[in-house]
């Protein structure tokens, strides 16, 4: 488990967005590029109505054989986080999904896309709602907890602390807005998901074997809370 605990509307218009400056922008990609890796294709959002919710893509190398998406834009906006927390600095955030290298991540077909629906739809929840997400928080497809695609039957993401191309945890501050959290999704089953609301996330990433301590998501890994496994 040591790896894994390392892992541990409005228009858009005026001051209605929550952009980062072109100066934060380049500072953000320069240490994307540092900390994941070169990279030359960015998913661009058409329409923005808070923040500009890019995504980028550094693909699958000799060394890290998988895609990472990274949003840009999230962590312009500061989280409604409660004021005992304040603190900590968890305010800020940028989020993070890995894809195997076969992924096949230009499709619209739902059982290609509902990673990147996901990775969006977490990115825009703080605003939405009102709230802040953290280290162990967890999304939900819907209020069924319903698969999120034919392909799968995971229905959530947690949020665990997310790490970069040689696979440690790192600190990253914008020199204007300060430190940005980066979390990774990483989805679980239903069965899971119960345990760890009964339980905590640290005592569910502890029933895991090593060989699923991984951030790259894999849609056949065992169901660690199903009793019929």
């Amino acid at each position: 488990m040591n790896l894994f605990k390392r892992f541990k509307k409005k228009q858009a218009v005026n001051d209605s967005m929550y952009l980062y400056t072109e100066k934060e922008r380049e500072e953000y990609e320069n240490g994307i590029r540092e900390r994941f890796g070169e990279y030359t294709e960015v998913i661009h959002e058409i329409f923005s109505p808070d923040i500009h919710l890019d995504i980028i893509v550094v693909p699958p190398t000799e060394d890290n054989d998988y895609y990472t998406l990274i949003t840009m834009g999230v962590g312009a906006f500061r989280m409604n986080v409660p004021k005992e927390l304040e603190r900590y600095d968890y305010g800020r955030m940028e989020l993070v999904l890995c894809l195997p290298s076969m992924w096949d991540i230009k499709s619209k077909n739902e059982k290609d896309y509902w990673p990147i629906r996901q990775l969006k739809a977490a990115a825009r929840l703080p605003i939405q709602c009102d709230t802040w997400l953290g280290y162990g928080h967890t999304i939900s497809s819907d209020q069924h907890n319903s698969p999120y695609a034919a392909n799968t039957k995971f229905c959530t993401m947690m949020l665990l602390n997310a790490l970069d191309k040689d696979w440690e945890t790192f600190d990253f501050s914008l020199e204007s807005k300060g430190k940005i959290n980066f979390y990774q999704l990483f989805p679980l089953y239903k069965e899971e998901l119960l345990f760890k609301e009964n339980n905590d996330e640290d005592a569910l990433l502890d029933l895991f074997d090593d060989d699923d301590v991984t951030p790259i998501i894999n849609i056949a890994r065992k169901n660690y809370c199903d009793i019929s496994n």
